[in-house]
């Protein structure tokens, strides 16, 4: 899932990146709702989770909420206040367009199955219209689902198809999750770098090289119909028979 996380520099964001860097999601960090709104209308995000701790930054936040979503093409907007935030207040922030909105501290587990059940429901109701969300398309339990169709497994991060099965690194599941986003298309490398790579600032071409190489083995192994083909001086493709039978 690609994520954007508008944060403040401190602990309590530093935590969270780390936790859903874990969970194998692609993290674009902004340390301002003015470079957060900046970055959440330059590429689809599944999901802006925004950070407002200090009190003082509630007039901001609802003054960005309304537009935040539109801005974003439908994405899942979760807000999280301070400790000291009244229910009257997180109602409010809801009012102003957020679809979840939690206080400070939290439980993680809560807030990203809270997350991904509010994608589920955007699926069913068509996507976002700017891209459909990750969820959408490629997890085990989603809401589309193409007979013995490529798929990801969040929980035990695998990718799978129809029976087989082949284990994933975080960084091989993000190659994969991104090219999912665009099967039987060519993907470039540079977006791929973005999206698997989202806290490098330089890597080099040879490095996604070498992961969809091992990834191919891993495919290969399992005996699994689905391919990830090179774009002579572009990138690459995932291709499947399952994608080209659906879309007859």
């Amino acid at each position: 899932m690609r994520i954007l996380l508008i944060s403040p520099i401190h602990a309590e964001g530093a935590w969270l990146q780390k936790a859903l860097q874990e969970s194998a999601h692609s993290l674009q960090r902004a340390e301002d709702l003015r470079d957060g709104w900046f970055v959440a209308g330059e590429e689809p995000f599944d999901a802006v989770i925004v950070m407002a701790l200090d009190g003082a930054l509630l007039p901001a936040l609802h003054g960005i909420l309304p537009g935040l979503s539109k801005v974003t093409s439908g994405a899942t907007i979760i807000a999280v206040l301070g400790i000291a935030a009244s229910a009257s207040e997180r109602s409010k922030v809801l009012r102003a367009g957020a679809d979840a909105c939690f206080r400070y501290p939290f439980s993680f587990i809560e807030m990203h199955e809270r997350m991904l059940a509010l994608l589920r429901t955007t699926a069913v109701c068509g996507g976002a219209q700017g891209g459909q969300p990750a969820q959408a398309v490629q997890t085990a339990s989603g809401a589309r689902s193409v007979q013995n169709a490529p798929q990801l497994d969040a929980g035990t991060r695998e990718i799978v198809e129809g029976a087989r099965r082949a284990d994933l690194t975080r960084r091989e599941y993000l190659l994969v999750e991104c090219l999912l986003r665009q099967t039987n298309m060519p993907v470039p490398r540079d977006h791929m770098i973005r999206y698997a790579w989202p806290e490098k600032d330089d890597i080099d071409a040879s490095t996604v090289n070498l992961v969809v190489s091992r990834l191919r083995r891993k495919l290969a192994r399992q005996g699994m119909d689905v391919r990830i083909e090179t774009i002579s001086r572009y990138g690459y493709q995932l291709t499947s028979p399952s994608f080209d039978r659906d879309a007859r």
